[in-house]
């Protein structure tokens, strides 16, 4: 019998091939859509599960209040680690470490003593021993127990030794950074690469030699590893005593205010599971680390759910439609006997077919776009052929699938009473049903909603990247590793300022982009002294053109100068936002005091944007020192090629060891917030899918529509009716539920990405001009997808039809 019923399935398909194409390509494509959603989605849940003890460690997470607001933090002093594992028995191991390497002085300089020529390297992170452990990093040589234990001491990853060892021993090679040989690090291990679903990216671990073990400055990301019996909520509220025992007594001998010691009691600890770092990290934790949001998994959950559950409804609009076509075999099969059980069967049985094929179609429809889904999501996801529980999740999926997909046209078709039947009376699916509309109506809406949130992420990536952001990030060459240089760093500044090409140059690598340094501070007004709260501001060591060389606007004041000599020792230069923080209405000539020292305000600065746009613009200062990571370049408009080309014969002039490495800081802003641009990309990917979905559930129920009335048309045409008459007779019931889906679509659309837009300090406002265009997307789409059918109907030949019928 169920061979006889997949015979008859097979047969089905191949007598209406439109419409089972069409079936099967939808559900492929929901499918397909679906799979890799599900592979993104099980990638990014899949961060730091790979350590043996996941539910035993934990960052430490600071949380306090400053004017109102809550503010986290996740660095901490030197010597906190220590006091957590010496304090409390609940905690096994604590360590740190410090990604300054990685995500603050970028680039480091690298080569084996012995050799002359350096090689940029990045993936630098300072780690204690204990971190080390905590993080289980695995030895190919080296012993695990001492890799860190001891000063200079560095470890590899097996990919950087193979690029510069070829494979051989390792241990015990001497390593020199940044050129400077006074200072040579030994390589006591060679550690298997860091997992790619790791919070962490890393290819050198170098050994902490911090001595300020005070407890005032903050540098340190601290992990712990707790006993497994260990209530975590008991445990931070214990934690608090580190506030009143080690912070308050060192704020105390530095002569701290009682409202600044208040402010410290309000601080309290977190202990944020290892395996939440990825996705559940606030951005005010500031931890410069490439985080994923957990909101975008529960989004594209919700898209891979709509886009298959529109495939489904395409089947059971088609399915339903179709019913008069199958009602005189339902009608005869029950005449001679047929149960209603035996016709579900059939039915179900056709339905998991048309399931086991999409199935197929739709697996490899996702391995052909998965290499184009790894470069737009930045990932390296593989179809998981291998897995034991791929094959059985498919096929029991197929199955499900097909089942629920099925289930509704099967007991509706299977109900049709055989005298109706066969007098010829009933005439199910000739007209658009309510369940229909309902369905049509649904997936438009959906669809319309897609539009809407496509259309104002792309607006809001162009605001981004399109806003004045206080500085000229144009024209602007970044020449990273240029510590190197040394002393000769303004030498060769001014050799670089001799080509045509070079409108102005600056030594720092304090940027307005990620990666570039960033150095907090607590600042107070003069009259304050210690006695005032302060407030937090970035202290950034620029040279005399930094502000001209980034066409940074002085609103009062002036900018630095050599031909004043106290510019150097004590000038400070201060962005609008820190003058309003500081209360100070004329700041010019005021001094203000950070942790002791005393700065003049010689000049205020507009605003600038030097954090991602999610975040507001906070309190900035400027001072002349010396910070040689980098060396900015404003060009003159023209050929970048041959200004780039003689650049990089002045380098090789100054430092023929190493090889010139350069961006664009125009590049380096996009960079900043390339994850909100990779996630709407994938995002629109997956809204046209569903839109495709939608558009081919039209054109079948269109298609089909005309079918049915063909009869009708022929009469109409023979009576003389237009081509505009048959025209609208065919469309209009369709653009009825086309505005009433708009009508729908529209306020929810505004209030999901109302709430998404929240996620920026800076954002667009939601016009009406979006609803509009959405809305006549969807339009044009919906007419577009009718009128290939409608207009092929109303150019039929009457007669021709009418003697078929």
């Amino acid at each position: 019998m169920f061979r006889n019923h997949l015979k008859i399935a097979w047969r089905s398909i191949k007598k209406d091939t439109l419409f089972a194409t069409i079936k099967i390509g939808g559900f492929a494509v929901g499918i397909a859509a679906c799979l890799l959603i599900a592979l993104f989605i099980n990638n990014e849940v899949g961060y730091d599960r790979h350590y043996a003890k996941k539910d035993q460690l934990y960052r430490v997470v600071l949380e306090g209040m400053y004017k109102g607001e809550v503010m986290k933090s996740t660095h901490f002093q030197l010597p906190f680690a220590e006091v957590l594992q010496n304090d409390f028995p609940e905690i096994v191991k604590a360590g740190k470490i410090n990604t300054i390497g990685i995500f603050g002085a970028g680039n480091r300089g690298f080569r084996l003593a012995g050799e002359s020529q350096n090689n940029l390297e990045t993936g630098f992170i300072l780690a204690d021993q204990e971190a080390f452990e905590l993080l289980e990093v695995e030895l190919q040589q080296g012993n695990p127990k001492t890799a860190l234990a001891n000063p200079k001491s560095i470890v590899i990853s097996e990919s950087k030794a193979a690029k510069y060892f070829n494979g051989g021993k390792v241990v015990g090679e001497t390593i020199i950074l940044d050129n400077d040989q006074t200072k040579p690090y030994t390589v006591t291990g060679v550690m298997k690469d860091a997992p790619k679903n790791s919070h962490l990216a890393y290819d050198f671990l170098l050994s902490i030699e911090d001595t300020n073990a005070n407890w005032t400055n903050q540098n340190y990301f601290t992990y712990v590893l707790v006993d497994d019996h260990t209530n975590v909520r008991e445990l931070e509220l214990k934690m608090v005593s580190i506030v009143e025992d080690y912070i308050i007594p060192a704020q105390r001998e530095r002569g701290r205010a009682p409202d600044f010691i208040e402010v410290l009691r309000t601080m309290k600890y977190k202990l944020q599971p290892i395996t939440d770092i990825h996705l559940y990290s606030d951005i005010k934790m500031a931890d410069g680390l490439k985080h994923g949001d957990i909101r975008f998994v529960w989004l594209f959950a919700a898209v891979a759910g709509f886009v298959l559950l529109l495939a489904v409804i395409n089947f059971i609009n088609l399915s339903t439609a179709k019913s008069a076509n199958r009602a005189k075999e339902v009608g005869l099969r029950k005449t001679i006997g047929a149960y209603k059980s035996n016709l579900v069967t059939q039915f179900m049985t056709e339905s998991v077919l048309y399931s086991f094929v999409s199935f197929l179609l739709g697996v490899v429809l996702a391995w052909a776009l998965l290499p184009t889904f790894n470069n737009m999501a930045s990932k390296t996801i593989e179809m998981p052929w291998s897995a034991w529980w791929f094959a059985p999740v498919i096929v029991l999926s197929a199955l499900l699938v097909g089942a629920l997909a099925g289930l509704y046209p099967a007991f509706y078709l299977s109900a049709f009473n055989p005298v109706n039947v066969l007098k010829g009376s009933l005439s199910i699916g000739s007209k658009s049903g309510k369940l229909r509309s309902g369905l049509v109506i649904f997936q438009f809406t959906t669809s319309v909603i897609l539009i809407i949130a496509t259309l104002i992420i792309y607006q809001q990536m162009d605001f981004i990247l399109q806003k004045e952001l206080g500085y000229d990030k144009e024209h602007v060459v970044i020449l990273e590793g240029t510590g190197i240089l040394g002393d000769s760093a303004e030498n060769f500044k001014e050799q670089l300022l001799q080509l045509p090409q070079v409108k102005s140059a600056t030594i720092s690598n304090y940027l307005p982009v990620d990666g570039g340094n960033r150095n907090g501070n607590t600042f107070r007004r003069e009259d304050e002294g210690n006695e005032g709260r302060g407030i937090p501001a970035q202290i950034w060591r620029v040279d005399y053109d930094y502000i001209k060389t980034l066409g940074i606007t002085v609103k009062t004041g002036r900018d630095f100068s050599k031909q004043f000599a106290s510019d150097a020792l004590n000038s400070i230069i201060i962005n609008a936002n820190m003058q309003r923080e500081l209360g100070l209405e004329d700041a010019i000539g005021k001094e203000i005091n950070n942790n002791g020292q005393m700065f003049k305000v010689i000049g205020v600065i507009d605003d600038f944007h030097f954090k991602s746009l999610k975040e507001d613009i906070s309190s900035l200062s400027l001072v002349i020192g010396k910070d040689l990571g980098a060396i900015s370049l404003k060009l003159e408009k023209g050929n970048v090629n041959e200004a780039l080309a003689s650049i990089a014969t002045v380098w090789d002039k100054n430092v023929p060891s190493q090889a010139i490495n350069y961006s664009f800081l125009d590049q380096e802003f996009s960079r900043m917030h390339d994850d909100v641009e990779r996630m709407g990309k994938i995002f629109n990917s997956f809204a046209l899918f569903a839109i495709l979905v939608a558009c081919l559930g039209l054109f079948a129920l269109s298609a089909f529509m005309v079918e049915q009335r063909k009869k009708e048309i022929s009469i109409r045409l023979v009576l003389g009716a237009p081509f505009k008459s048959i025209y609208k007779l065919l469309t209009l019931d369709f653009m009825k539920l086309i505005v009433i889906s708009i009508a729908i679509a529209i306020p929810v659309g505004w209030y999901l990405m109302s709430r998404w837009l929240e996620d920026f300090a800076y954002h667009i406002t939601i016009g009406w001009g979006i609803f509009f265009t959405a809305g006549f997307i969807a339009l044009t789409i919906a007419i577009l997808t009718i009128s290939y059918q409608s207009i092929g109907a109303a150019l039929i030949q009457p007669l021709k039809s009418l003697r078929k019928e």
